[in-house]
């Protein structure tokens, strides 16, 4: 089973404790993300350490007021490293609205631009952005993957264009019926799954600080909603994140 999208480095143990729990719940894979670029450093010198490991590169919106100008230069640069799978994450985040807007957009077109360069996915942040988000990624030709699926009013635009959408441990909330009904109508080949850890703990373990080992109670979540077998689905999981992302069979 994959996770395929972590922060390693905000959940809690080192992240070698991490990965071994992970490995003792069947999640024999996870690819890490990072925001800044520091954090894209960390992240693939997790991978270079891990065998288990890839890595996610990109600035957060969050990060858009106060990323260095050669911000972008610098992810470009290290998108060369074969343990970089996606450009990411990237996008627009109204609902926090923690950087300027006209700057998170602007940060969000050169790494999309940057994405189609290099022919790597662009794993999507968006939150109280849809409209916006859609507007920009219009003419994107490469692969999308929406991170952390929560606005199923995207989820048509998703389908039509062949988009990855991949669901977090929100999915098991009681509450996130739309969510779980939004993953019956993603086709099979297009879904994914992910922790967001350290973030978002699936129903299962709400409280606790999320880690990858985690993921197996969304897969859980999404089996049941669609009415599949967990380990079945699971298989199809890394099968999609193996397509998406580029990964070794």
């Amino acid at each position: 089973m994959i996770d395929t999208h972590a922060h390693l480095d905000a959940c809690d143990g080192s992240p070698a404790e991490v990965l071994a729990r992970a490995h003792v719940a069947g999640v024999d894979r996870v690819l890490t993300v990072g925001t800044t670029v520091a954090g894209c450093r960390a992240a693939l010198e997790l991978a270079d350490r891990h065998g288990s490991v890839s890595a996610i590169l990109g600035i957060h919106p969050h990060e858009a007021g106060e990323a260095p100008a050669d911000a972008v230069a610098a992810v470009a640069d290290m998108l060369g490293h074969p343990r970089a799978v996606a450009v990411g994450e990237t996008g627009l985040d109204f609902f926090r609205d923690y950087a300027p807007r006209a700057a998170q957009r602007a940060l969000f077109e050169q790494l999309l631009t940057l994405a189609g360069v290099t022919g790597k996915p662009a794993v999507i942040h968006t939150r109280g952005a849809d409209e916006e988000t859609l507007g920009v990624l219009r003419d994107h030709p490469g692969t999308v993957v929406l991170h952390c699926f929560s606005s199923p009013a995207l989820l048509e635009p998703a389908l039509e264009r062949g988009w990855y959408v991949s669901f977090a441990g929100n999915v098991s909330f009681p509450k996130a019926t739309a969510l779980r009904l939004a993953a019956t109508q993603v086709p099979a080949d297009r879904l994914l799954a992910e922790t967001d850890s350290p973030y978002l703990a699936p129903q299962p373990v709400r409280g606790r600080r999320n880690e990858p080992a985690f993921v197996v109670h969304t897969v859980e979540a999404l089996a049941r909603a669609r009415g599949e077998e967990p380990a079945a689905l699971g298989a199809q999981i890394e099968r999609n994140a193996i397509a998406c992302f580029g990964l070794a069979a």
